[in-house]
This record gives C-alpha cells, sequence and structure tokens, in this order.
C-alpha cells in the first residue's frame, strides 16, 4: 500500500516545515503550500489523501478556499481545518463546507498526529464526520437548572427568524449562546459570519458591512457573506455610529446596496447581536441608538454571570481540562475537591473566560496529578477593586478583619447611593446613631462630605 499523500497550506513557514518533519517522520509524503494559489496549483498536479488547511491567511483565507472547492464539488478528500483562534466562531461554516476537523495552534504534536490518522481512515466520509464534532463545539456547558431553562429557551429562540439581543457581562459566553442558536436553528446549514463591532470604524463601514463594487471588481460585505446564514454582530456599544446608522437602515428595509453600486440586494441572513449587561447606559449617554437596540431586540436573551450558577464550576473546570488537553497538550491533572468547593465559591468577575484562563495556566505548571487547594489560592488574585460590585469581591481570600471592612465599605456606600447621598436618611436606614456611623464611614474611608450637608 503506498503512503499517504498530506498537503499542508500554511503562510507561516515555519509551520509549514514544522508539520512537514513531524508529518514525514512518520511516513508521510508531505507537499508544502504558502497560500491558496500553491495549493490550487498543487492539487492540480497531484493527488491527496489529506489537506491541512490554514484559516487565517493573507489574500484567500482557509474558508474561501474550501468554500471554492467544495462549490467545484473538488472536495475529493478530507480536510483539517487549522487556526490559531476562531475556530468555534467558523466551525458551523466549516463542518458545512466539508471539514472533517480543527486542530488549534500552538500544534500539539499528539493531537495532530491522532486527527491526520482518523481523517485519512474516513477517507471520503469526512463530511459526516465533520459534522459530530458541532455538539461539544456548541452546547454551552451546565446542568444546573438556571443552564437548562437558558438551554431550553434558546432552543425556543431557534425555531424563529427574528433577531435576538444576547446580553450579559464580559466573559459570560454570549458569543457561545449565539452560535447555538445558529447551529439549531434552519439556518444551521447556512454559513455563520461573526462580526466583530471594534473592527469597524467611520471610514470603512460601508464597505465591510454592504460591501463594495467598482466594474468587475466586487466585494462582499457581512451581511451579503451571511445570505441564507446568520450573522453575529460582537458588542454592540463598541459600534461606531456610521455602522450603527447602516444597520439600523438594513435591518428595517431589508435590503442594501453595495458601496458603489445601484442594485438593491435583500437582507437573507438572520442577524443576532451581543451587548454589555449595562447596554441602557449607553443608550441613555447616546453612545447607542435606541431605535437599533429595539429593532434588535425582538426576542431577548440575558446570559447569566458565572457566579450565578457556581454548582457548575466543577464540571466546567472537568470540560476546560479535558479540552486543553487534548488541543494544546497540556499535562493531565485533577482539582482536588478542595479547590473545586473553594472555586465554587469565587466570584469570577471575569465569568467563564477567567475559568478557562485559570485552567489553563493550573495545567501549564505541571506541578503533580492534583490540583490543590494551596496552588488554587495562589493563582486566585487577592487584591480587589475599590469601586468594583461587592458580588464580584473575593472576601474567602482575605483575612477576617479585611473581609469584614470590604462588605462594611460596599454596604455602607450603596445604602448611601439608595439615600441619595444623605448621611441622616442613612444612619434611620441601616439602624445606627449618626455620631458612630459618622466615625465608621471615616473609618472606612467612604467619602460623604459633599453628601453630609445635604443630609442634614
Amino acid at each position: 500500500m503506498s503512503q499517504a499523500h498530506v498537503l499542508v497550506v500554511d503562510d507561516e513557514s515555519d509551520i509549514g516545515a514544522l508539520i512537514d518533519e513531524i508529518l514525514s517522520d512518520e511516513g508521510y509524503e508531505v507537499t508544502v503550500a504558502g497560500d491558496a494559489v500553491e495549493a490550487r496549483a498543487a492539487r492540480g498536479e497531484s493527488r491527496f489523501d489529506l489537506v491541512l488547511l490554514d484559516i487565517w491567511m493573507p489574500g484567500t483565507d482557509g474558508i474561501s478556499l474550501l468554500r471554492e472547492w467544495s462549490e467545484l464539488g473538488d472536495l475529493d478528500c478530507p480536510v483539517v481545518m487549522m487556526s490559531g483562534h476562531g475556530t468555534v466562531d467558523t466551525a458551523v461554516e466549516a463542518t458545512r463546507l466539508g471539514a472533517f476537523d480543527f486542530v488549534e495552534k500552538p500544534l500539539s504534536l499528539a493531537k495532530l498526529l491522532r486527527t491526520v490518522e482518523r481523517a485519512i481512515d474516513s477517507s471520503k466520509k469526512s463530511s459526516n464526520t465533520g459534522r459530530s464534532m458541532l455538539p461539544s463545539l456548541l452546547t454551552p456547558i451546565g446542568r444546573s437548572p438556571l443552564m437548562k431553562n437558558l438551554r431550553e429557551k434558546v432552543q425556543q429562540f431557534a425555531s424563529h427568524d427574528s433577531p435576538i439581543l444576547f446580553s450579559g457581562e464580559p466573559g459570560t459566553g454570549r458569543g457561545a449562546f449565539a452560535r447555538y442558536v445558529h447551529g439549531m436553528s434552519s439556518q444551521a446549514d447556512g454559513p455563520l459570519v461573526n462580526m466583530l463591532a471594534a473592527s469597524i470604524t467611520d471610514g470603512n463601514a460601508e464597505a465591510q458591512l454592504l460591501g463594495s463594487e467598482s466594474g468587475d471588481d466586487v466585494h462582499s460585505g457581512y451581511f451579503e457573506r451571511a445570505k441564507n446564514g446568520t450573522i453575529i454582530i460582537d458588542e454592540l456599544t463598541s459600534l461606531c455610529d456610521q455602522a450603527q446608522k447602516l444597520i439600523l437602515s438594513v435591518v428595517e428595509l431589508g435590503e442594501f446596496s453595495r458601496a458603489g453600486g445601484h442594485q438593491k440586494i435583500s437582507l437573507q441572513a438572520r442577524v443576532l447581536a451581543t451587548v454589555n449587561a449595562d447596554y441602557e447606559k449607553a443608550m441613555d449617554s447616546g453612545k447607542l441608538r435606541r431605535e437599533l437596540v429595539s429593532n434588535l431586540n425582538i426576542l431577548t436573551l440575558r446570559v447569566p454571570p458565572l457566579r450565578d450558577y457556581a454548582e457548575d464550576v466543577p464540571e466546567l473546570l472537568n470540560y476546560y481540562v479535558d479540552k486543553l488537553v487534548d488541543s494544546d497538550g497540556l499535562p493531565f491533572r485533577r482539582f482536588s475537591v478542595a479547590a473545586q468547593n473553594r472555586l465554587r465559591n469565587y466570584p469570577w468577575p471575569d465569568n467563564v473566560r477567567e475559568l478557562k484562563n485559570l485552567v489553563r495556566r493550573v495545567l501549564m505548571s505541571d506541578s503533580g496529578e492534583e490540583i490543590s487547594l494551596r496552588e488554587v489560592e495562589d493563582e486566585l488574585s487577592t487584591t480587589s477593586v475599590a469601586n468594583e460590585p461587592l458580588v464580584k469581591q473575593d472576601l474567602l481570600a482575605l483575612p477576617l478583619r479585611e473581609a469584614r471592612e470590604q462588605f462594611e465599605r460596599a454596604y455602607l456606600q450603596q445604602q448611601l447611593a439608595l439615600c441619595n447621598g444623605k448621611v441622616g436618611k442613612l444612619a434611620l436606614r441601616v439602624g445606627m446613631e449618626r455620631t458612630h456611623l459618622y466615625r465608621k464611614l471615616r473609618s472606612l474611608g467612604v467619602d460623604f462630605r459633599s453628601a453630609s450637608t445635604s443630609g442634614e
């Protein structure tokens, strides 16, 4: 039996050389292409048993090249996508086009070889096999009643075509829920286009969103690329004003024209958007157009902070241990019961994103199979931001006296705000004698001087 022939497409020459060396040592025949042009030429000259295709390349990116091969009916071997970031965002689109699997950068030798072996063994079955990875990539984790109810609500929303607004704190996984909606919807076989709002400026908004044309030179914008699929607008409050106006027009009219063009193009994509939990403030200040939000919040979903479903923390820890061991080749380690209990009671101010980063750090330390309570304590920050809400402060990391002071300070600051800065009213509300209350406020560093005159 002849050796399998693998085509590696990656613009980073050192990555291509590394994969070439690894696979050649395992007995594979390897051809390396530095971009889409070289990849097309290589496939025109030889037949390959597998293609390893980088997603992010200058010129024609990996997804576009995969789409090209798919539309031409030219996928005669499994294709494995490679990317250092954004693989989840492109999972549905890539697998729809026939991708067998993903490997993440930096490459794990064991993961790479395992994936190559599976892909070649699967031969022509790559498309169906590739779809089997979607549930693990898209389904939000958690067995708590809160997460179960949230998933049920998302499944109900998925059956409609209306826009959905996902609100929540940064790091809560709003984008994951949006991708889950797409995967459960009737648009699941269509493209999933993720638009990072912060990347759009007043100067490029029209071309980026609507596309552009000049003679025969036509470039599709985000809305057009999402045809028959879904577009996710990531973080509305980061949108420039010009982008807000354009999106509002497209959503209200249901059509648009490319920059430099005159033909009307129908909007044939479902629009999902994420926004920060305090977006009302952005609307009040005029930073975020209220009419845009009104058009996008036909359905709304609040994604809760991790502290609201802390019982799911052990499952999340195990999930990310397995994921990072598999994707990054990190050593397997197990969280002790004491460590898990500590993390269940940690407020997670940066939510699931913070949990994933913590898991990565403790796995990288490779200090034995078990992750102890002491190691977790060393990883958690013991500093607290003065203006941080009490629910986000890690009081368990502090000595009793400091924890009590943190609580009292936050409690009195928030009570003072409820009393409109009136210290006299505060004394009645908290049940303290006024002279004693003044001393307490001074000792805690709570600024009440400007408020005290109005409180008399």
